[in-house]
């Protein structure tokens, strides 16, 4: 008996990845497009129509050999619309993309849409570190902040589809301005982009030393003069962490998961970031709530949105009884 097959889509705010996907959750042939190369002004979804045809052409496949498409996509996405109706980025001709009426107008078959943080978060619970879990929270950090609340196997989407906006719950009441419009929101103070920013304040402002005001300051950068001993990078990186493991605290008493993921390209620092978070969650939860509680990074990377997207799709078709 052939496996059922579907394309899995994850859409960035610079590049749209693609693939094919077993029921199983084998992932096979992987393609990456550009998004942006002309600033938006063709629109994403235009691109990503595009994209999936030049795909199924490179691989001569008929999209008819597909049982469905699963879309992970950037932006406050209406799961039960399909529909694109917000981006705290500020992406242009995104905002209102009516994702999963355009791709079944075009390729005839059933199409699902989610966030990308929800479809990280089902991604490492069908085929990643969360495999086999039941209620997860999954956070991820980068540029922003997102997040995916897996209860009872099923993602938490909310009235409208729109649940599991961690990175805006606010952190200080009456803190700076986040680009969503909120003050004090965990983004703003809790993503890499932060840490970044508040690392080249301190460079300015001489509470770092030895170091160029126009050194190229990463988070890679920041990890590194970690290591290596830099006492005032570390004290501001000590502090960013406990923003972080502060809300992962409340993350904790609010779902009670059996397990917390943390994904993004700091979830790989287990001594100078995982540890630490861990440390400050055992330590703060109240005892019945650290019961059991595992907290670790997420295991699929930049391939959980696609993967996670065709699990959702997979979980719609058996409530439809297909």
């Amino acid at each position: 008996m052939n496996k059922k097959k579907y394309i899995g889509i994850d859409i960035g705010g610079t590049a749209v990845k693609i693939g094919s996907v077993d029921e199983d959750g084998t992932i096979h042939a992987t393609e990456t497009y550009a998004v942006n190369f002309d600033g938006y002004e063709t629109p994403i979804l235009q691109t990503v129509v595009k994209s999936c045809h030049i795909f199924l052409e490179k691989y001569h496949e008929k999209v008819s050999e597909y049982a469905g498409i699963g879309v992970s996509a950037t932006g406050a996405i209406s799961t039960k619309k399909g529909v694109v109706e917000g981006t705290a980025g500020h992406i242009k001709n995104w905002i209102n993309s009516p994702i999963r009426q355009v791709m079944e107008q075009e390729f005839h078959i059933p199409t699902e849409v989610l966030n990308d943080a929800n479809a990280a978060a089902l991604g490492e619970a069908w085929i990643g570190a969360a495999k086999g879990k039941k209620d997860v929270v999954v956070v991820t950090i980068g540029t922003g902040v997102g997040g995916g609340i897996l209860m009872n196997g099923k993602i938490l989407l909310g009235a409208s589809g729109f649940a599991g906006e961690l990175g805006h719950i606010p952190v200080q009441y009456e803190g700076e301005m986040c680009t969503c419009g909120n003050r004090g929101c965990l983004e703003h103070y809790g993503s890499t982009s932060a840490l970044v920013r508040k690392v080249r304040r301190a460079i300015q402002e001489g509470e770092i030393t030895g170091v160029s005001e126009d050194t190229p300051v990463d988070g890679r950068w920041i990890f590194a003069q970690a290591a290596a001993g830099n006492a005032a990078v570390q004290k501001i990186l000590q502090e960013w962490i406990k923003v972080i493991a502060s809300a992962l605290v409340g993350f904790v008493h609010l779902f009670n998961p059996e397990q917390i993921l943390i994904g993004g390209g700091v979830s790989a620092q287990e001594e100078l970031f995982i540890a630490p978070v861990r440390s400050y969650v055992m330590k703060h939860v109240m005892p019945n709530f650290a019961k059991d509680l595992e907290i670790g990074a997420a295991a699929l990377q930049n391939e959980a949105g696609m993967a996670g997207a065709v699990y959702y799709c997979i979980q719609q078709e058996k409530e439809r009884g297909c």
